[in-house]
């Protein structure tokens, strides 16, 4: 077997044994009309305090549906979904998606802090990814073999519009999506950072990269929580948390203003 991911080359095209179709047949057995259809998307939160603040500003009713705390809000005259409590991490949000893509949503916007490649971001700023870069594990085992990825350029479009009617600067760039945050070098955030990538996080590929493979879709915004330039020990920065409130919001908006596609080939 050669160092490469995956180690069996191709499998992206090869069925899987386990379905996540399994999942929600279980789920079912339980409540037969259990259904994310309806929803206009789902937030992914990775921060636990923020399923707790959203449900403090809205109406909402949980399900006890996947392998995290999904809640259902009354937002703007429809409904979404937000859900969190499972933990950082491309495998831990690839599991949690694939669970809720099989149960019926169709569209998913990732909120989650990131770490800054470049001196003119700060902590507290607002960043809308445009690609990720695949040095995490969970994509190369649902894409063939590239460095980048690429949300949906429909909803990512819309979240950017929604932050910047929120009349508040954002950021528009690619991420370094590691699973290893503490084997982040000097080298790479040099390289990178020249390469324009604007920040480092943890899931991002990977939700993308599932999205891409069951056809739905996803884009993700960030909170810039630290940085890896003139590098310091984390605090705790009331700009970070204010930042990811409007992120949240700017997701929920998003998801109620953009319309459903109907053609596949404009993801």
């Amino acid at each position: 077997m050669k160092g490469r991911l995956p180690l069996h080359p191709g499998k992206h095209i090869l069925p899987a044994v386990p379905d996540p179709a399994e999942h929600a047949a279980y789920v079912r057995e339980r409540e037969p009309a259990a259904t994310l259809a309806d929803l206009d998307g789902v937030v992914l939160l990775y921060q636990r305090h923020m399923v707790k603040q959203a449900v403090s500003r809205h109406a909402a009713r949980r399900l006890d549906w996947v392998r995290a705390d999904l809640r259902v809000l009354e937002y703007q005259g429809g409904e979404a979904g937000i859900c969190g409590g499972f933990g950082p991490g491309a495998p831990a949000a690839a599991l949690v998606l694939e669970q809720l893509i099989a149960l019926g949503a169709r569209r998913v916007i990732t909120v989650g802090t990131a770490a800054s490649l470049r001196a003119d971001l700060r902590p507290g700023d607002l960043v809308v990814c445009d690609s990720a870069l695949r040095d995490e594990g969970v994509s190369h085992h649902y894409l063939p073999p590239r460095a980048h990825i690429t949300p949906s350029p429909h909803l990512t479009g819309h979240l950017a519009d929604s932050l910047r009617a929120l009349d508040v600067p954002v950021r528009q760039g690619p991420t370094w999506t590691t699973d290893a945050p503490y084997r982040e070098t000097a080298a790479e955030i040099a390289g990178y950072g020249s390469l324009g990538v604007l920040t480092a996080d943890m899931e991002a590929a990977g939700v993308f990269a599932v999205a891409e493979h069951r056809d739905i879709e996803a884009a993700a915004v960030f909170a810039v929580a630290d940085t890896l330039i003139d590098r310091r020990p984390r605090q705790d920065h009331t700009g970070t948390q204010n930042a990811l409130n409007t992120a949240l919001e700017a997701a929920l908006d998003s998801l109620r203003a953009a319309p459903h596609l109907l053609d596949p080939g404009l993801r």
